[in-house]
């Protein structure tokens, strides 16, 4: 099966399971912490990843008009959204299209709540942008990642990178 497209995807306030009316949706990037080392045995310098540690992430809505789902998401609090997209899929062999789930669970607290802007026969192009505390992954029914930054859990593919710093600092 080879994945060709997003076919679509909603998102839902996982609290109160509404959906929310949005255009599109910006996803967080996985960006490593770095400390450059260098020194002797080492030909040069090495930005080293920080285990299971990340930099700033963030989750980005994008609204046709400014609604009321872009003002509650203002409010200085943490926000639980749940993203569920279906992925199509083309099978080469029997040259059939299908299609896959994808779920994304995202808690995040408003960074910043764009209005956009108001033009005669347009949308407001307004955004709201959530920075990511927490985020998992299920593709196809199956836990492909999770990140609590809180709780120190980082895991991809069932094995989690920060259990034994969790244990190093007595939280295990």
């Amino acid at each position: 099966m080879i994945p060709t497209q997003n076919i679509n995807f909603k998102v839902y306030n996982s609290e109160s399971q509404e959906m929310l009316g949005i255009a599109e949706v910006t996803l967080p990037n996985f960006a490593a912490m770095t400390e450059t080392i260098s020194g002797a045995g080492l030909a040069g310098e090495l930005d080293m990843p920080v285990l299971g540690h990340f930099g700033s992430m963030t989750v980005e809505l994008s609204w046709r008009a400014v609604t009321a789902d872009a003002i509650t998401l203002s409010e200085q609090k943490a926000h639980h959204l749940d993203l569920r997209a279906s992925i199509e899929q083309y099978d080469e062999q029997a040259g059939d299209l299908g299609s896959m789930p994808l779920k994304l669970s995202v808690i995040g607290i408003p960074k910043s709540n764009n209005l956009g802007n108001l033009n005669v026969g347009t949308g407001s192009d307004s955004s709201t942008e959530l920075e990511c505390s927490y985020i998992k992954v299920w593709l196809n029914g199956k836990e492909v990642a999770e990140l609590d930054k809180f709780n120190y859990i980082y895991r991809v593919n069932g094995t989690d990178y920060l259990e034994s710093v969790r244990r190093d600092l007595g939280k295990a």
